[in-house]
């Protein structure tokens, strides 16, 4: 038997991501039937991209970004944390752990660096690179 509590790896253990999954799951559904009793968070169609979990499963980072940029993120990131315990409840009903994790919501930036990767592949300088490397 180890005697290493916590994963010493570079990356999140298997818990942490089918937790993360679980929780992204749970909050999808949620704001995506309105259960919430905030009319301004129903209003909002908010994307859950992912989750991210403490090694100790007690924090859950949650990433998200409005639809269509339909509101400010920092809105939807307001009233997501206005109505932090009741989401708090409802993921802690769909899950099986000791402790329901404390949520903490930050904006989503996959899609600004899906863009910025985009930019610097098309800089004629790395196309040339790349062409060069494709020749050898």
């Amino acid at each position: 038997m180890s005697n290493k509590r916590f994963n010493t790896g570079t990356g999140p253990s298997q818990r942490q991501l089918r937790v993360g999954e679980l929780i992204r799951r749970t909050l999808s559904d949620v704001l995506n039937r309105a259960e919430i009793h905030d009319p301004d968070l129903n209003a909002m169609s908010i994307t859950v991209g992912e989750v991210s979990c403490s090694p100790d499963l007690k924090v859950a980072t949650v990433y998200v970004m409005p639809l269509m940029g339909s509101v400010p993120v920092e809105d939807a990131i307001a009233a997501l944390a206005r109505n932090k315990a009741e989401l708090r409840h409802r993921v802690a009903s769909g899950l099986t752990l000791k402790y329901a994790p404390d949520l903490r919501f930050r904006p989503d930036e996959t899609f600004d660096r899906l863009d910025e990767t985009r930019r610097l592949f098309s800089d004629p300088a790395v196309q040339r690179d790349l062409d060069a490397a494709e020749d050898e």
